[in-house]
Formats: structure tokens, sequence, C-alpha cells
């Protein structure tokens, strides 16, 4: 957990630095001064069926969710910026699920928007360095360009955006919520950490209540 909250504190310098890789999506902005989010219109999309190859080269499809509470983001191994802090605070949430008890009935899911560099070894090995716990985790990729551009829109209406000027891919960096249901009903600011906890307690209270 230190470690973790090492890595998180030195990618965190690092992206202040460094512009961002991209997000087109209004939502993904950060709030200066460490105030809270403005809330979020409703929003709920029915995710694309979709069957994937993850960092151990094993076949994860929707199905395979069904039941259970997930949270996505889209990374890519390249990323220059958002992409290493985003993981640490999925790691940072993957930590503090377990610590309340719901490792269990949570997954979590990163789905590459650079599918043709980040094959599953390469997943794997940007996973291990931020200490993702594959228990419930997930690195996703095996498929095209286009095939995670018109997923990412039509399932969480994030814009994923290639370029051929640039090794480097716009993309959203909200996380979302998706319920057993196979349908997103929430979503967070991916680069704000405090956003984690608020993950944290509508998971407790989603989970409660069912």
């Amino acid at each position: 957990m230190k470690k973790r909250m090492f890595t998180y504190t030195i990618v965190l310098i690092g992206v202040m630095i460094l512009s961002a890789c991209g997000s087109q999506d209004s939502d993904s902005t950060s709030n200066s001064g460490g105030q809270a989010a403005m809330a979020e219109p409703e929003f709920s999309r029915d995710v694309r069926s979709f069957s994937f190859t993850n960092q151990d080269e094993e076949t994860v499809s929707l199905e395979d969710l069904e039941g259970t509470y997930w949270i996505a983001d889209m990374i890519f191994t390249n990323c220059d910026t958002v992409c290493p802090p985003m993981t640490a605070n999925m790691a940072y949430l993957q930590d503090q699920v377990e610590e309340a008890g719901l490792s269990d009935e949570v997954r979590f899911v990163s789905f590459s928007v650079d599918p043709t560099v980040d094959s599953p070894s390469v997943l794997k090995d940007f996973a291990m360095k931020h200490e993702a716990d594959f228990s419930n985790w997930d690195f996703l990729t095996g498929y095209s360009n286009e095939e995670i551009k018109e997923f990412s829109i039509k399932s969480f209406q994030l814009l994923v955006q290639h370029t051929d000027q640039s090794d480097q891919v716009t993309h959203g960096t909200n996380f979302m919520l998706v319920n057993p249901d196979g349908k997103a009903i929430e979503r967070y600011k991916g680069m704000q950490r405090g956003e984690m906890e608020r993950i944290v307690a509508d998971l407790e209270s989603k989970i409660e209540s069912s």
C-alpha cells in the first residue's frame, strides 16, 4: 500500500507538469484547488456486447461480468501523461474496495485504446508496474482501433481518436460504473483521487440496497 501511495505521488507530479494526452469528454477535466466535483447529469447507457482478450490471453466477455458491479476505464501503455495516474488511481481504488470488503462483488476492467501495440504481455507488464491484482482486474485488448473507438463511444460516451502523426491516443479519462445488468450508470473523474472515495461509497450503497 505504501509503495502504491509513493507511486501515485510521483505520477501525479508528472501529470501536473505535462499536458493531458487528450481528454475529449468534457467530464474528464479536473477541478482546481481540491474542490468537490460538480454534480453529474443523469447517465445511463447499455454496454455493447464484447468478447476481448486479457493480459493472460484469456477471453473476457460482457457475459462474464454479469451479476457484478464493475469499473471501466480507457488506457494505453505508451501514454505519456494521463494513463499512469489513472492506473495508479484504479489500483488505489482496488485497495479501497478490498478494505471495504467488496472485492468479491466488484471487478475492474481497463480497455486498451492502442490494441496494435498493447498485446497481452505488454499490458501485463504495464499492470504489474502498478501492482494490479489480477484476481478481479482485467486489462483488455484483441480488437482493432476502429472497434475500440466504436465500443467506447457507444458504451460509455467516451471518444477515442488515433492520428498517424503521433503514437499518442486521445481518449476520455472517466471511470465508468457498470451495474450487474451491463448498464453504465455513473461516471467519475479518473484523474481525481477524491473521486475514488466517492466510487467506494456509491458501491457500498448500491450493493447494500440490492
